[in-house]
Protein backbone atom coordinates (compact mmCIF):
# COMPACT_ATOMS: atom_id res chain seq x y z
CA UNK A 1 0.00 0.00 0.00
CA UNK A 2 2.63 2.30 1.20
CA UNK A 3 4.51 1.41 -2.62
CA UNK A 4 1.15 2.74 -3.92
CA UNK A 5 1.27 5.81 -2.42
CA UNK A 6 4.60 6.05 -3.25
CA UNK A 7 4.32 6.11 -6.71
CA UNK A 8 0.85 7.90 -7.07
CA UNK A 9 2.85 10.94 -5.29
CA UNK A 10 5.86 10.56 -7.71
CA UNK A 11 3.10 10.48 -10.58
CA UNK A 12 1.29 13.57 -9.02
CA UNK A 13 4.91 15.51 -8.82
CA UNK A 14 6.03 14.62 -12.64
CA UNK A 15 2.80 16.00 -13.85
CA UNK A 16 2.84 19.29 -11.65
CA UNK A 17 6.49 20.24 -12.89
CA UNK A 18 5.61 18.99 -16.93
CA UNK A 19 2.99 21.19 -16.37
CA UNK A 20 4.72 24.07 -14.85
CA UNK A 21 7.65 23.94 -17.67
CA UNK A 22 4.69 24.06 -20.51
CA UNK A 23 3.39 27.23 -18.58
CA UNK A 24 6.87 28.71 -17.92
CA UNK A 25 7.82 27.68 -22.22
CA UNK A 26 4.10 29.40 -23.32
CA UNK A 27 4.50 32.35 -20.87
CA UNK A 28 8.40 33.06 -22.56
CA UNK A 29 7.08 32.19 -26.27
CA UNK A 30 4.49 35.25 -25.52
CA UNK A 31 7.12 37.30 -24.56
CA UNK A 32 9.29 37.24 -27.47
CA UNK A 33 6.17 38.42 -29.46
CA UNK A 34 5.12 37.53 -32.89
CA UNK A 35 7.06 35.18 -34.77
CA UNK A 36 9.04 36.70 -36.90
CA UNK A 37 10.82 33.50 -38.83
CA UNK A 38 10.74 32.97 -42.34
CA UNK A 39 7.20 31.52 -43.44
CA UNK A 40 7.42 28.37 -45.72
CA UNK A 41 8.41 29.30 -49.17
CA UNK A 42 5.57 30.43 -51.35
CA UNK A 43 6.03 27.84 -54.21
CA UNK A 44 7.39 24.32 -54.48
CA UNK A 45 10.18 25.10 -56.81
CA UNK A 46 12.27 28.17 -58.63
CA UNK A 47 10.51 27.63 -61.53
CA UNK A 48 6.93 28.53 -62.51
CA UNK A 49 6.55 27.28 -65.96
CA UNK A 50 8.10 30.08 -67.78
CA UNK A 51 8.41 32.25 -64.33
CA UNK A 52 11.10 32.23 -61.85
CA UNK A 53 9.76 32.22 -58.10
CA UNK A 54 11.39 33.84 -55.22
CA UNK A 55 12.25 30.03 -54.06
CA UNK A 56 16.45 30.01 -53.36
CA UNK A 57 17.40 26.88 -52.04
CA UNK A 58 19.74 26.38 -48.70
CA UNK A 59 23.09 26.85 -49.48
CA UNK A 60 25.44 24.46 -50.95
CA UNK A 61 22.32 22.97 -52.96
CA UNK A 62 23.19 22.37 -56.42
CA UNK A 63 20.19 22.26 -59.06
CA UNK A 64 19.76 20.15 -62.37
CA UNK A 65 16.82 21.71 -64.93
CA UNK A 66 15.04 20.55 -67.90
CA UNK A 67 12.62 22.61 -69.93
CA UNK A 68 11.15 21.14 -72.66
CA UNK A 69 8.54 22.68 -74.93
CA UNK A 70 6.96 20.95 -78.12
CA UNK A 71 5.15 22.66 -81.03
CA UNK A 72 1.83 24.22 -81.21
CA UNK A 73 -0.66 21.72 -81.59
CA UNK A 74 -1.93 23.80 -84.75
CA UNK A 75 -1.38 20.20 -86.76
CA UNK A 76 -3.28 18.33 -84.83
CA UNK A 77 -2.65 14.95 -84.89
CA UNK A 78 -0.61 14.84 -87.91
CA UNK A 79 1.89 15.54 -85.58
CA UNK A 80 0.55 14.32 -82.57
CA UNK A 81 -0.37 17.42 -81.22
CA UNK A 82 2.75 19.55 -81.61
CA UNK A 83 5.17 16.66 -79.87
CA UNK A 84 6.67 15.87 -83.09
CA UNK A 85 7.28 19.46 -84.39
CA UNK A 86 9.69 22.00 -83.39
CA UNK A 87 11.00 21.73 -79.90
CA UNK A 88 12.90 23.93 -77.77
CA UNK A 89 14.69 22.60 -75.17
CA UNK A 90 17.21 24.39 -72.37
CA UNK A 91 19.89 22.63 -69.82
CA UNK A 92 20.40 24.03 -67.07
CA UNK A 93 22.62 24.27 -63.66
CA UNK A 94 22.19 25.91 -60.69
CA UNK A 95 24.02 26.45 -57.65
CA UNK A 96 23.43 28.36 -53.81
CA UNK A 97 26.20 30.09 -52.93
CA UNK A 98 24.73 31.37 -49.35
CA UNK A 99 20.82 30.60 -48.52
CA UNK A 100 20.15 33.93 -50.06
CA UNK A 101 22.15 33.91 -53.53
CA UNK A 102 21.76 30.97 -56.52
CA UNK A 103 23.69 31.62 -59.67
CA UNK A 104 23.65 29.40 -62.60
CA UNK A 105 24.10 28.66 -66.10
CA UNK A 106 22.24 27.16 -68.92
CA UNK A 107 22.13 26.78 -72.85
CA UNK A 108 19.02 26.29 -74.85
CA UNK A 109 18.23 25.07 -78.66
CA UNK A 110 16.67 28.19 -79.70
CA UNK A 111 19.29 30.52 -81.47
CA UNK A 112 21.92 28.87 -79.41
CA UNK A 113 21.38 30.57 -76.55
CA UNK A 114 24.47 29.95 -73.53
CA UNK A 115 23.19 31.94 -70.24
CA UNK A 116 24.02 32.75 -67.02
CA UNK A 117 22.20 33.52 -64.27
CA UNK A 118 21.69 35.34 -60.89
CA UNK A 119 19.04 35.18 -57.75
CA UNK A 120 19.03 37.39 -54.63
CA UNK A 121 16.65 36.57 -51.93
CA UNK A 122 16.36 40.33 -50.20
CA UNK A 123 13.55 40.00 -48.28
CA UNK A 124 11.63 36.78 -46.79
CA UNK A 125 7.91 36.84 -46.01
CA UNK A 126 7.50 36.22 -42.10
CA UNK A 127 5.34 34.08 -40.38
CA UNK A 128 3.56 36.87 -37.89
CA UNK A 129 3.19 38.88 -41.77
CA UNK A 130 5.63 41.29 -40.09
CA UNK A 131 6.98 40.97 -43.51
CA UNK A 132 4.06 40.70 -45.91
CA UNK A 133 5.93 39.56 -48.91
CA UNK A 134 8.95 38.00 -49.95
CA UNK A 135 11.32 39.88 -52.97
CA UNK A 136 13.99 38.23 -55.28
CA UNK A 137 16.00 40.08 -57.96
CA UNK A 138 16.11 37.54 -60.66
CA UNK A 139 18.89 38.87 -63.79
CA UNK A 140 19.67 36.68 -66.77
CA UNK A 141 22.50 37.55 -69.40
CA UNK A 142 21.86 35.30 -72.60
CA UNK A 143 24.70 35.08 -75.58
CA UNK A 144 23.52 34.40 -78.69
CA UNK A 145 25.85 31.69 -80.07
CA UNK A 146 24.42 31.51 -83.90
CA UNK A 147 26.81 32.13 -86.93
CA UNK A 148 28.01 35.47 -87.40
CA UNK A 149 26.35 36.24 -90.31
CA UNK A 150 22.78 36.50 -89.15
CA UNK A 151 23.79 39.84 -87.52
CA UNK A 152 24.85 41.08 -90.63
CA UNK A 153 27.54 42.34 -92.13
CA UNK A 154 28.58 45.41 -88.91
CA UNK A 155 28.93 42.41 -86.82
CA UNK A 156 30.34 43.07 -83.66
CA UNK A 157 30.32 40.50 -80.42
CA UNK A 158 28.12 42.58 -78.54
CA UNK A 159 25.49 42.39 -80.68
CA UNK A 160 25.08 38.48 -79.16
CA UNK A 161 24.55 40.04 -75.65
CA UNK A 162 20.57 40.24 -74.06
CA UNK A 163 19.53 41.23 -70.41
CA UNK A 164 16.62 40.44 -68.38
CA UNK A 165 16.45 41.90 -64.91
CA UNK A 166 13.39 40.99 -62.67
CA UNK A 167 11.98 42.05 -59.05
CA UNK A 168 10.04 38.88 -57.85
CA UNK A 169 7.03 39.76 -55.02
CA UNK A 170 5.54 36.59 -53.70
CA UNK A 171 2.88 36.49 -50.76
CA UNK A 172 2.01 32.51 -49.15
CA UNK A 173 -1.63 33.30 -48.13
CA UNK A 174 -1.68 29.83 -46.98
CA UNK A 175 -0.92 26.37 -47.26
CA UNK A 176 -2.37 26.14 -50.71
CA UNK A 177 -2.25 29.75 -52.17
CA UNK A 178 0.39 31.45 -53.19
CA UNK A 179 0.78 34.70 -55.74
CA UNK A 180 3.70 36.49 -57.36
CA UNK A 181 3.82 39.93 -59.46
CA UNK A 182 6.78 40.40 -61.11
CA UNK A 183 8.20 43.59 -63.01
CA UNK A 184 10.79 43.47 -65.38
CA UNK A 185 12.94 45.00 -67.71
CA UNK A 186 14.64 43.68 -71.05
CA UNK A 187 17.35 44.98 -73.29
CA UNK A 188 18.64 43.35 -76.85
CA UNK A 189 21.92 44.70 -77.96
CA UNK A 190 20.73 43.96 -81.25
CA UNK A 191 16.93 44.26 -82.57
CA UNK A 192 17.20 43.99 -86.34
CA UNK A 193 14.76 41.62 -88.08
CA UNK A 194 14.96 40.81 -92.20
CA UNK A 195 11.46 41.46 -92.87
CA UNK A 196 10.78 41.28 -96.89
CA UNK A 197 12.16 42.44 -100.56
CA UNK A 198 10.77 45.44 -101.56
CA UNK A 199 12.37 47.40 -104.46
CA UNK A 200 14.15 50.78 -103.88
CA UNK A 201 13.84 53.91 -106.35
CA UNK A 202 16.30 52.74 -108.36
CA UNK A 203 13.94 49.20 -109.34
CA UNK A 204 16.37 46.84 -107.44
CA UNK A 205 15.18 44.67 -105.19
CA UNK A 206 16.86 44.93 -101.56
CA UNK A 207 15.76 43.70 -97.79
CA UNK A 208 13.70 45.77 -95.74
CA UNK A 209 14.16 46.00 -92.01
CA UNK A 210 12.08 46.74 -89.30
CA UNK A 211 14.31 47.91 -86.52
CA UNK A 212 12.42 47.26 -83.08
CA UNK A 213 14.05 49.13 -79.59
CA UNK A 214 16.20 47.66 -78.16
CA UNK A 215 14.29 47.82 -74.37
CA UNK A 216 10.87 46.32 -72.96
CA UNK A 217 9.35 46.67 -70.17
CA UNK A 218 7.17 43.48 -68.88
CA UNK A 219 5.40 42.69 -66.20
CA UNK A 220 4.34 38.85 -64.66
CA UNK A 221 1.67 37.49 -62.98
CA UNK A 222 2.30 33.99 -61.62
CA UNK A 223 -0.09 31.72 -58.86
CA UNK A 224 -0.26 28.38 -57.39
CA UNK A 225 -2.83 26.58 -55.66
CA UNK A 226 -2.22 23.27 -53.83
CA UNK A 227 -4.97 20.38 -54.51
CA UNK A 228 -2.64 17.45 -52.32
CA UNK A 229 0.38 17.38 -50.65
CA UNK A 230 2.22 16.84 -53.88
CA UNK A 231 0.02 18.01 -56.46
CA UNK A 232 -1.19 21.80 -57.48
CA UNK A 233 -2.36 23.84 -60.61
CA UNK A 234 -0.30 26.56 -61.46
CA UNK A 235 -0.56 29.31 -63.95
CA UNK A 236 1.47 32.65 -64.96
CA UNK A 237 0.75 35.42 -67.50
CA UNK A 238 3.66 37.06 -68.91
CA UNK A 239 2.61 40.88 -70.39
CA UNK A 240 4.93 43.06 -72.60
CA UNK A 241 3.84 46.64 -71.52
CA UNK A 242 4.42 47.92 -75.10
CA UNK A 243 6.50 47.36 -78.23
CA UNK A 244 8.68 50.91 -79.41
CA UNK A 245 9.36 50.63 -83.22
CA UNK A 246 11.58 53.07 -85.51
CA UNK A 247 9.57 52.17 -88.18
CA UNK A 248 5.63 52.52 -88.46
CA UNK A 249 5.08 49.53 -91.20
CA UNK A 250 5.44 45.71 -88.66
CA UNK A 251 3.59 42.76 -89.97
CA UNK A 252 0.96 42.24 -86.79
CA UNK A 253 2.39 39.31 -85.77
CA UNK A 254 5.69 40.39 -85.48
CA UNK A 255 4.95 42.32 -82.33
CA UNK A 256 5.30 40.68 -79.04
CA UNK A 257 2.34 38.64 -77.90
CA UNK A 258 1.38 37.77 -74.03
CA UNK A 259 2.74 34.42 -72.88
CA UNK A 260 -0.75 32.96 -71.36
CA UNK A 261 -0.08 29.41 -69.40
CA UNK A 262 -1.54 26.76 -67.19
CA UNK A 263 -0.70 23.39 -65.80
CA UNK A 264 0.48 20.76 -63.18
CA UNK A 265 3.33 20.62 -60.50
CA UNK A 266 4.34 17.56 -58.68
CA UNK A 267 6.57 18.07 -56.03
CA UNK A 268 9.00 16.19 -53.48
CA UNK A 269 11.75 17.36 -51.07
CA UNK A 270 14.36 16.89 -54.18
CA UNK A 271 12.30 16.57 -57.26
CA UNK A 272 9.37 18.98 -59.15
CA UNK A 273 8.07 17.86 -62.58
CA UNK A 274 5.62 20.28 -64.17
CA UNK A 275 3.31 19.51 -67.57
CA UNK A 276 1.43 22.60 -69.08
CA UNK A 277 0.20 24.22 -71.90
CA UNK A 278 1.99 27.90 -73.01
CA UNK A 279 1.49 30.55 -75.93
CA UNK A 280 5.25 31.10 -75.98
CA UNK A 281 8.29 28.98 -77.18
CA UNK A 282 11.45 30.93 -75.85
CA UNK A 283 12.52 29.70 -72.67
CA UNK A 284 14.65 32.35 -71.65
CA UNK A 285 12.60 35.48 -70.35
CA UNK A 286 13.51 37.99 -72.17
CA UNK A 287 13.37 36.04 -75.60
CA UNK A 288 9.47 35.29 -74.50
CA UNK A 289 9.14 39.28 -73.59
CA UNK A 290 10.80 40.55 -76.73
CA UNK A 291 10.39 38.20 -79.92
CA UNK A 292 6.95 36.23 -78.74
CA UNK A 293 5.12 36.18 -81.95
CA UNK A 294 2.48 33.17 -80.93
CA UNK A 295 -1.22 34.79 -79.76
CA UNK A 296 -2.65 32.75 -77.25
CA UNK A 297 -4.69 35.56 -75.91
CA UNK A 298 -6.61 36.91 -79.35
CA UNK A 299 -10.15 35.59 -78.92
CA UNK A 300 -8.14 32.15 -76.79
CA UNK A 301 -6.52 30.72 -80.53
CA UNK A 302 -5.74 27.65 -78.67
CA UNK A 303 -4.21 26.38 -82.00
CA UNK A 304 -1.20 28.56 -80.93
CA UNK A 305 -0.55 26.61 -77.57
CA UNK A 306 1.86 24.37 -77.24
CA UNK A 307 2.73 21.42 -74.40
CA UNK A 308 5.85 21.94 -72.47
CA UNK A 309 7.20 20.39 -69.15
CA UNK A 310 9.87 21.43 -66.18
CA UNK A 311 11.81 18.57 -64.44
CA UNK A 312 14.42 20.21 -61.60
CA UNK A 313 16.21 17.94 -59.38
CA UNK A 314 18.24 19.15 -56.25
CA UNK A 315 21.44 17.69 -54.55
CA UNK A 316 22.55 19.11 -51.06
CA UNK A 317 25.94 18.94 -50.33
Amino acid sequence: MKNKNMIFRISAIITMALMMIQAAASAQEDSLGPDNRPAKPAFESGYLIDQQTSVVPIKNTLEFAIHHRFGTVENGISDLYGIYGASNIRLGLNYSLTNNIQVGIGTTKLKKYQDVTIKYSILKQSRSLSIPVSVTFFENIGIDARDEAVFGTQYKFSQRFSYFSQLIITHRFDDMVSLQVSPSFTHYNWTDIQVQKIENEAGEEVNDTIRFDHDKIGISFGCRVKISPQTSIIAGVDLPLWVDKIREYPKPDQLSKPNISLGVEISTSTHAFQIFIASAQGILPQENMMWNNLDGSDKLLISQFMLGFNITRLWNF
